[in-house]
Parts: structure tokens; sequence; C-alpha cells
């Protein structure tokens, strides 16, 4: 890292989420407190119309309940707890059943937690698709965003390119972030579907191709990588010369980052 390449963003991928449960508002707090320049989230919506922090499709393996998230009610998601599996150190503690860290958490209730923030924290929101409600998802979360103005940056991600389309069809001026677990090869060169600012091909992607960060620079794209956590990634996206590094342990990368100069 150089006066001319500063040093990577780092964005916490759910949360805190080596420390606290995902996508728990315990997670996003200790992001906040750690230093993260960024919250990342997945949202998907419920069968009542509500957007929540979750990632998988079903609610099996982060809560104690069993279903798919698009075919509950809010109602019925908060009574699950999403959190007692993971203690403090990934064990089972009597602090779990802390309601910030086993409470399904809501897109709206995060975004007044960034509000409040004593810095400008910026967002990292995940579209997950397929899903039934299908633009639903864009719509509603393009009106939670005009309801609760976020001071630092906004990126919409998404392996779907569709869903970032329909985003930029409705808010042109908000950055999309282009999912990506493999190059193809049509995007192999650097180039992304259009309309999309910034790549986001997994730290996989860069162990086998790490020349593809600078072709998406020469593309005129920026590069957020996701999910970072082990030192030796670290040093390469560094060196590399990516954007954002996308981690699930934002203080231990941020340190590290300051160490390298």
């Amino acid at each position: 890292m150089t006066a001319d390449r500063p040093r990577p963003l780092v964005i916490a991928h759910r949360g805190a989420s080596e420390d606290a449960p995902e996508h728990s508002l315990a997670a996003y707090r200790r992001a906040i407190a750690d230093g993260a320049d960024a919250l990342e989230c997945d949202v998907r919506l419920t069968a009542d119309g509500h957007l929540v922090c979750v990632h998988d499709r079903r609610v099996d393996r982060t809560s104690n309940g069993r279903g798919a998230v698009s075919a509950l009610e809010l109602a019925q998601l908060a009574e699950l707890d999403f959190g007692s599996w993971k203690g403090p150190s990934g064990a089972e503690s009597p602090d779990a059943v802390d309601p910030e860290r086993t409470t399904v958490l809501t897109l709206e209730r995060l975004l007044r937690l960034v509000g409040e923030a004593d810095r400008p924290v910026g967002l990292a929101i995940e579209t997950k698709h397929p899903t039934r409600w299908a633009g639903q998802v864009e719509e509603r979360l393009l009106t939670l965003l005009e309801r609760y103005p976020v001071p630092g940056p906004v990126h919409v991600m998404s392996f779907s390119a569709r869903s970032l389309r329909r985003v930029r069809q409705h808010a042109p001026e908000l950055p999309t972030v282009y999912l990506m677990q493999f190059l193809l090869p049509r995007h192999r060169g650097g180039r992304l579907p259009p309309g999309n600012r910034v790549a986001g091909p997994g730290i996989r992607v860069l162990r086998r191709d790490p020349g593809y960060v600078d072709r998406a620079h020469r593309a005129g794209h920026l590069v957020f990588v996701w999910t970072v956590d082990e030192p030796a990634d670290v040093e390469l996206c560094a060196r590399l010369g990516v954007d954002a590094i996308i981690t699930n342990r934002p203080r231990t990368v941020r340190e590290q980052l300051a160490g390298l100069g």
C-alpha cells in the first residue's frame, strides 16, 4: 500500500461474525466498535413483506426453527432463536441468551443502527435470489434506503445481474457490485454486466488468477473481495490493490493492514 494506493476498505461480513452470531445486532455493534468501514448483510423478504438479514433460503442452519424465510412472517421469525448456537467463542454460553444475539434482525433495524453510529459507516447489502418475491425485494430495499438515509456509502450486491439491473432502473446513482464465485469467459478480461461499477470476486478467484484485479481496474471497475479471513489472503489482497476486503474478522484485518504500511 502506498500514497497512491490507499488501504482497502474493511467490510464486516454479516457483522463481526467471527465473534458474534452472524447477522445479529450484536455482531453489527461489534463491527462498528472494531472500526469496520462498512457492514455487509444479506436480505430476504418475509411472507408479510419485511426485509430480514438472513443468508440462507431456510432458517434451519442459523436458528432453532425450520422453513423458508419467504414462507414465514416476521412474527414467526421473531419467535425463533438465531444465536444461541454461537457463544462468544463459538460455544454455548450464558451470554448467548442476549436478545441482541438471538433475535432475527430486520434491515430497518440495521439501518437505524448505522444512522445512530458516532461516525459514518457504509453498507453493502446483498439481495438473495432466486426467491418467490423477485422484484419486490429490490422495491422494498430502495424504499427503506430512502426512509433511512445512511451517512456512509451504500452498495447493493448480488450474484443476480437481473436484481442489480432492477436496482439501477429505479436508483441509477446507487453503485452495484456484481458478485462472482468464478470468472465466466466473458468476464475474465475485467468486463462486467452493463451498468455495474464494482467487481465482487471471491478470494478463490484471486488465488487462481491474481491478475484479475489489474484487468478489472483497467476496465474502470473497483474490486471488492469476499470472504477474506486468512492472513495470507489479506496480504494478497493488499498487494494486488483491491478496493475493499469483506471479512468475518474486521478488527484483525484492520490491524494486519495497518501493520503492512
